[in-house]
């Protein structure tokens, strides 16, 4: 069986990123794990690894990928709304606002602070 491990985003502007993300995932249980020597941090929970911002290894500036997405899985979709709701509180952009995309799908997107797309959904 595989499973996801971890992502990573990256920033240019890891300060702002950072305070973002602490935000964003302090009310779940995810916190941080380590400073990542970019600049960034890795994030964790129950021991695991589960999410980076991260200074791009090459150097060269940080850039959204089109077409590319970071989903997070809840069990609920109050969970779904209120961890929405909070991205956009800390000054993420509303990509699709919380609802049914299918029966029983529930999903919502927004942008963090460098443009990257994520993805909040409950299934059932």
């Amino acid at each position: 069986m595989v499973k996801l491990g971890y992502a990573t985003v990256g920033s240019n502007k890891l300060e702002e990123a950072k305070k973002f993300y602490d935000a964003l995932f302090s009310p779940e249980g995810v916190a941080p794990a380590f400073e990542h020597p970019s600049g960034g941090r890795v994030y964790g929970k129950d021991g695991n690894l589960f999410f980076g911002v991260l200074g791009p290894y090459d150097k060269k500036p940080a850039t959204a990928g089109n077409g590319s997405m970071v989903a997070l899985n809840f069990d609920n979709r109050a969970q779904v709304d209120a961890f929405h709701a909070r991205a956009l509180s800390l000054g993420g952009t509303d990509e699709g606002a919380p609802g049914e995309r299918g029966p029983s799908f529930y999903f919502s997107y927004f942008r963090d602070l460098d443009g990257n797309k994520l993805c909040a959904y409950a299934i059932g």
